[in-house]
């Protein structure tokens, strides 16, 4: 969360200073008769060009992952995709709007926030991915919870701290590995490993019932300073998702029944925010509707618009409605079959329309009749419903919720092609509803237009 909170006024600081230069440069260009004055401040920049910087924030909304903002590679792309987007949508307002708009500042302000964004990530990425200032890090527990984090963790990079070890009770786990990691000592001997290993952080990945020794251990630990996490925790805060393969239906009632039954405010306020974007979403779906239709007509002819039973929330069925974007004998014998990268269904306008989710569009008229939500989990079919809660536990828990246009699945994972890409799909689900709030359902919002225009669709 510090860390966070640092890279969001290290790029509103940012920010600031881009529109400061900005405003020199084009107060001062030859094109600028009131000069860099006060009458110039008053008379020719709008009161919105003073809030590029809170813009500027919006565009970078990606970038405030933290084990995204310590890898120099996602953090190029991630702010050149950035700038990118913020001038494809100045040069759309500026070609469509009747009033002349300021070409000198936007520039100056995209190239300077671009820059010093970039030097001021680089320095971050500097400061906080040596060794000294990671956090050395000991697990408790050496079993199948201990595989999961330790598996997951081996795949990031840079990785998000230093593994010391593990400890575990089992005297035949003793210099044994988990995940490429040894296991060196018993739970007794944990205070002690705390001042020889300089450890910051104890990792409880244990999944079934606690000693009252091992308790004891863990709370005297804490009391010395260090800091005790259990690994369900930490797996929600590095991936984003809720590790299903040990969580335990008491766990899914507390976390899930339980904040739902005391979320009327959040509900009223979600429905509120549905209707709203609901009625914009309809209004664009008639603006796109006559290009899109002759489009699709004139390349694979009738239906433009295509209907299928899905289930919404509580399992209740729905019929939901999409641009039409594959032949009409793509599921000729009726069953469900899964769509691909590069699915040789789809027709070439929907490819497009698929990459770009524009074929989502008419969804709207669902959230408008409150079968969907603007955010929530993706809408399954009922036949593809059941084959998933055949081999991946907790499946239907996703009922629980409205599905939604976009999700926090949809904007951090994209489409599923296997029964292990919809087990990660579920764990962003069941993420998004232990902890959904109207905050989350804003941030999911921002970040879907990325989605968009990055075209990952399939």
């Amino acid at each position: 969360m510090e860390r966070r909170t640092l890279l969001l006024i290290g790029d509103f600081l940012v920010g600031m200073v881009a529109l400061g230069t900005a405003l020199i440069v084009w107060g001062a260009s030859s094109t600028e008769w009131l000069g860099l004055s006060l009458a110039f401040l008053q008379e020719r920049v709008t009161p919105w060009f003073y809030l590029l910087p809170f813009f500027w924030l919006v565009l970078l909304i990606e970038m405030y992952d933290v084990h995204r903002a310590l890898n120099w590679r996602l953090t190029l792309q991630g702010i050149a995709s950035s700038a990118g987007i913020g001038l494809i949508l100045y040069l759309g307002i500026y070609f469509a709007s009747d009033n002349p708009l300021p070409r000198v500042g936007i520039a100056v302000f995209l190239g300077v926030a671009f820059s010093l964004t970039m030097l001021w990530r680089l320095v971050f990425i500097q400061i906080f991915s040596t060794q000294k200032l990671m956090r050395r890090v000991l697990l408790v527990g050496a079993g199948n919870s201990a595989n999961i984090i330790l598996t997951a963790v081996n795949k990031l990079n840079p990785r998000p701290f230093k593994v010391v070890g593990l400890i575990d009770d089992d005297p035949e786990k003793l210099n044994t590995e988990v995940a490429g990691y040894k296991v060196i000592s018993n739970c007794q001997k944990l205070l002690s490993l705390l001042d020889e290993e300089q450890i910051t952080d104890v990792l409880v990945a244990i999944s079934g019932e606690l000693r009252g020794s091992t308790f004891q251990v863990l709370l005297d630990a804490q009391q010395s300073g260090v800091e005790i996490v259990r690994m369900p925790v930490v797996y929600e805060e590095l991936f984003g998702r809720v590790p299903i393969q040990i969580l335990e239906t008491d766990w899914m009632l507390r976390s899930f029944v339980d904040q739902f039954r005391r979320n009327v405010f959040y509900r009223l306020a979600k429905r509120a925010l549905d209707i709203l974007g609901g009625l914009v979403g309809v209004m664009f779906f008639g603006f796109i509707l006559p290009f899109v239709g002759i489009a699709i007509w004139f390349e694979s002819g009738l239906p433009i618009l295509y209907s299928q039973i899905r289930l919404g929330r509580g399992g209740e069925p729905y019929t939901i409605l999409k641009f039409r974007t594959m032949r009409q004998d793509a599921e000729i014998d009726g069953q469900p079959i899964l769509a691909k990268e590069d699915d040789e269904r789809a027709t070439k306008v929907g490819r497009f329309l698929r990459k770009t989710h524009i074929d989502e569009i008419p969804q709207f008229i669902n959230v408008l009749r409150g079968q969907m939500s603007l955010v929530g989990p993706r809408s399954e079919r009922p036949g593809l419903v059941g084959h998933y809660q055949q081999y991946i536990p907790f499946y239907k828990a996703r009922l629980l919720v409205k599905p939604g246009i976009t999700g926090w699945a949809q904007v951090n994972f994209g489409y599923a092609n296997s029964i292990e890409d919809t087990r990660i799909k579920l764990e962003y689900d069941l993420y998004y509803i232990k902890h959904r709030n109207m905050m989350l359902d804003i941030l999911i919002l921002l970040r879907t237009p990325g989605t968009m225009l990055g075209m990952r669709g399939q």
